[in-house]
């Protein structure tokens, strides 16, 4: 194919045909949901220009050809309804993949998409509260009970998410208020933050040996450094570079089972289309690392 077939064509369509959605290990669920941001705009434009740019990819990823185990491209997420109704259309597409036991890559959006996609991975009978934890790459927290009064807000998602009884472990923040502090010691959050990590060059982490055996990986653009992704709403200075945080995501990769993961607050900038092919080789890249240690 050397067209695009609609705004969100599916991914890698320029290599590979469309997947069966019960035979594609990979579901990518594309989520331009933009309603909380709180500085600059544009994630809502994030999950077609990840797909477009994907069409420029090599099914090759340098190590393997993860595409040969299938990638299935959903329907675009309805995001022109309530907040609420967002959530629960986002858990529905999540919970296909789930049904399948696929893995679902989704593509953001505003951070409060992973919330979505956490109650749809619960709803599918694919994990429990019990045996599912989260890793995350953020700049931010995000764990506000509320921000500007709104508790699905893109700075409450892992609030919301640690609210269910889910163990978080957080890496690369910088940018956070005394609440989240808090919020960390009363829910047991693990973390090593950005001031340790990136000095530190920290390539790997060692999970907590009580850390559930199934993992979701939520990746925050923001949570690598500028002068790898200006492209975001909320840049932050002193992130993770390219290099470390694929290494991080294979070092938990290594230690656990990898359900799920998603690329959140990715913001094109118009004119510079070397960010849009890294965001999608980001996924292509992260979709090779959970194939390659399944």
């Amino acid at each position: 194919m050397d067209e695009f077939d609609s705004e969100y064509p599916i991914f890698l369509g320029s290599e590979i045909a469309q997947g069966k959605p019960e035979d594609a290990l990979f579901h990518v669920i594309p989520v331009p949901y933009e309603a909380s941001v709180s500085y600059g705009g544009g994630t809502s434009l994030g999950p077609s220009a990840i797909l477009k740019a994907s069409w420029q990819l090599e099914e090759w990823d340098g190590k393997s050809k993860p595409c040969e185990q299938g990638i299935y491209t959903h329907p675009v997420v309805d995001c022109s309804v309530s907040p609420e109704q967002v959530i629960e259309n986002i858990a529905a597409a999540t919970k296909i993949a789930g049904d399948f036991a696929k893995i679902p890559v989704v593509l953001g959006g505003e951070h409060t998409v992973t919330y979505g996609v956490i109650k749809g991975l619960l709803e599918s009978g694919v994990v429990n509260v019990n045996d599912i934890g989260i890793v995350q790459i953020d700049a931010h927290a995000d764990l506000r009970d509320a921000y500007e009064g709104d508790k699905l807000s893109h700075a409450s998602v892992m609030k919301r998410i640690v609210d269910l009884g889910i163990p978080l472990f957080q890496l690369g923040i910088r940018a956070f208020c005394e609440e989240e502090v808090e919020t960390r010691k009363a829910a047991n959050v693990h973390f090593i933050d950005a001031d340790d990590l990136v000095p530190n060059n920290i390539n790997e982490i060692t999970l907590p040996e009580d850390f559930p055996k199934n993992v979701f990986f939520t990746l925050d653009i923001d949570g690598m450094d500028p002068s790898v992704f200006p492209s975001t709403g909320t840049p932050v200075p002193g992130g993770l570079s390219w290099y470390q945080t694929l290494s991080l995501f294979e070092s938990v990769a290594k230690q656990r089972n990898i359900i799920g993961f998603d690329i959140m607050e990715f913001a094109p900038i118009n004119g510079f289309h070397a960010y849009d092919f890294a965001a999608s080789f980001l996924t292509y890249k992260m979709m090779g690392i959970v194939e390659r240690n399944r």
